[in-house]
Formats: C-alpha cells, sequence, structure tokens
C-alpha cells in the first residue's frame, strides 16, 4: 500500500464496502519462496471477519494449505495514469491514482460440507446485480453434473485480522489542481474504470 497517510483516510467499513461492492480480488499467500497468488471471486460478511472463497483442488495453494496460513485478498478499484500537465500547475510529475484495499488474515480450509452455500452466496451476489434478468441458481444443473464439478474445488475462509485502504485520488493537491485533473481522467483517462476514478478525485 502507498506509505502516504493522505491516502488512507478511509474508514474500515468504507474499506469493507468497497471490497464487498467489488467481490473479486488477488489472493496472496505466503510461504517458502515466491508468494502464491490466485484470482478470486469472493463473499465478504456483513461484519466484514470473514471472507468465503473457493479453489480447484489442483491449484498450489489448496495443497500448500495443511493448516491455516497468514494471507491477503487484494482488491483493486478504478485507475489511471495522470499526466503531469493535467493539474495545471508547475513542477509535477507523472503519477498513477488508484483505490486498492488490502484484507488480512489467515486462510484456512472449510469442510467441503460448506462449498455448496459458498457457490450458492457468490452466485446469487452477483446475479442480483443483473436485474431485471432472472437469477441463475445451482438447481438449474443437473444433480450429478454439479456434483462432478463440485468435486474439483475446494471452499476457503480468510478470517480477517487487518483492513487497509488506498484511495489515491490526488487529495495532496489543490481542489482546483484536483478538479483539473479530474477532468482530464474522464476525457483522456489510459486505465480502468476512468470515469469512476474521476467521480472518486472530485468528491475527495
Amino acid at each position: 500500500m502507498h506509505p502516504n497517510q493522505a491516502f488512507h483516510t478511509h474508514s474500515d467499513p468504507d474499506n469493507l464496502n468497497f471490497a464487498r461492492d467489488r467481490g473479486f480480488g488477488v489472493l496472496a499467500v505466503g510461504t517458502v519462496g515466491l508468494p502464491m497468488l490466485a484470482h478470486v471471486p469472493f463473499v465478504l460478511s456483513e461484519d466484514g471477519k470473514a471472507v468465503d472463497l473457493h479453489l480447484v483442488r489442483s491449484n498450489p495453494i489448496t495443497r500448500a494449505l495443511v493448516e491455516p496460513l497468514p494471507a491477503r485478498v487484494a482488491v483493486s478499484g478504478p485507475d489511471s495514469y495522470i499526466s503531469p500537465d493535467w493539474y495545471g500547475v508547475g513542477d509535477q510529475v507523472p503519477t498513477w491514482n488508484y483505490v486498492a484495499v488490502h484484507l488480512t488474515g489467515k486462510l484456512e480450509r472449510r469442510p467441503d460440507s460448506e462449498l455448496r452455500s459458498v457457490l450458492d452466496r457468490l452466485s446469487a451476489q452477483f446475479e442480483a446485480r443483473l436485474v431485471p434478468k432472472e437469477p441463475w441458481k445451482s438447481d438449474k444443473v443437473d444433480a450429478g453434473a454439479l456434483e462432478k464439478m463440485m468435486r474439483m474445488i475446494v471452499p476457503f475462509r480468510l478470517n480477517v485480522t487487518g483492513v487497509d485502504g488506498t484511495w489515491k485520488l490526488a487529495q495532496n493537491k489543490s481542489d482546483t489542481a484536483r478538479e483539473r485533473a479530474a477532468g482530464h481522467v474522464d476525457a483522456y483517462g489510459i486505465g480502468a474504470d476512468v470515469r469512476a476514478l474521476a467521480a472518486l478525485m472530485r468528491g475527495a
């Protein structure tokens, strides 16, 4: 995370709501050697203390997790390159604005009996965003076929002990400079969800 505390002013509830709304992140598990990574959809509990997810049995994390291990889910939001010219003031340098939230804790394997609940909550979370589409539910899949597919994946839970968020939105610039830069992000931004980032910059 960015060390400048000017970019760490959002509350834990803000950070948790951001992570919950995104519902997708990079799971990082520390072991001997390089950290193991997996890109995962997840469900964050209402109290923000548990991240439920699943991995395929062949994933190296699945094989390594014989006991709970320290882990982190990094959730990225809108981002864009920021040209120094966009501020309208001198002596600036290029940078990148972004929002990211890290959820840290211990990752544990959960009983296979909990897998169906994890899958159903995951699909319900994202299907609800597709209204007026009729939600897809797992009972639409043949029971035998579903059971066969479920044998290939394993449920996990990250028990959250730490929450941190970087909202790097040019808060360290004047309001006028930040507004100018937001306008250029809207028009020329290079990154993901640049219009959402411009809106966040304007509200910073």
